[in-house]
């Protein structure tokens, strides 16, 4: 028996703790709501992130119905941002929007959680340098939703502009992905790989920076294929929309290859 009572005593001290109810040895047991919340900005301005993040949520568990309760669920988004964990920020943007889908500022919430991908470190890195699989490409995409959606829902807010901008940078990145892999394809041989991948940047990114290359590549995939009607078809789709390529008289005249063939040399 008192085990039992022990142990439903340690049970209601560690649940005051978890819901936010002051402990003896809590500096903030007899703080107002405003000195919680000053404080709390203090350590935003001072990058204690996680000291903030705290305080925050001391804001919510024991004032949960006030402007500062909510103003505190934004600014915990805003410094999981600033600490750049990406799935913490989303996490606490998508709460924000659940619970407050109609507060004014609900636009530079879809806007943070776009930035919170966007800046993920190593992204830009992992996606020109190094061997990308299709796993790389995620934080990519839950960018480009996250920015897509504010754009779609606020056309007319003050971060459309900058978010249509960072739109159109993920689009042609995941496009320059799927001819990185296309590459990869050519280099060991799998030709018919390699033209699926250019193929979906034909179907999901037609507006993006590499779709001639893409029509490249397919040229030279097909040839290899030895299928010559699908490879004459692209060469003139590339030729109607390309005229002044690049790749087009990309072959010295000694060479005796095609002049697709030129892209050989870099896979």
């Amino acid at each position: 028996m008192k085990r039992s009572l022990a142990l439903i005593a340690a049970f209601w001290l560690t649940g005051c703790a978890i819901f936010g109810e002051p402990t003896e040895n809590d500096e903030t047991r007899d703080w107002s709501v405003q000195k919680i919340y000053a404080a709390a900005e203090e350590k935003m301005r001072d990058r204690d992130y996680d000291k903030a993040i705290k305080l925050y949520e001391t804001i919510e568990s024991r004032f949960p119905h006030g402007r500062y309760a909510m103003q505190g669920q934004l600014e915990i988004a805003y410094a999981y941002y600033k600490k750049q964990e990406a799935a913490a920020a989303m996490a606490a943007a998508d709460r924000f929007i659940k619970l407050h889908p109609h507060h004014p500022n609900v636009d530079y919430v879809y806007y943070l959680k776009g930035l919170a991908n966007f800046n993920e470190r190593g992204i830009v890195e992992k996606v020109t340098k190094q061997q990308i699989d299709d796993r790389d490409t995620k934080s990519l995409r839950e960018s480009f939703l996250a920015f897509k959606e504010l754009v779609t829902r606020y056309p007319n807010s003050k971060y459309t502009k900058d978010a249509t901008l960072r739109m159109t940078y993920l689009v042609n990145t995941l496009a320059g992905n799927e001819l990185h892999v296309a590459r990869y394809y050519m280099k060991r041989e799998a030709y018919v790989a390699a033209v699926n991948r250019c193929k979906y940047v034909l179907e999901n990114y037609p507006h993006s920076t590499s779709v001639e290359e893409a029509l490249v590549i397919m040229v030279s995939a097909y040839d290899l294929l030895e299928m010559n009607d699908l490879k004459q078809d692209t060469l003139r789709v590339l030729k109607t929309n390309y005229p002044q390529s690049r790749f087009l008289g990309s072959a010295a005249p000694a060479e005796q290859r095609a002049w697709w063939k030129f892209w050989e040399s870099i896979w």
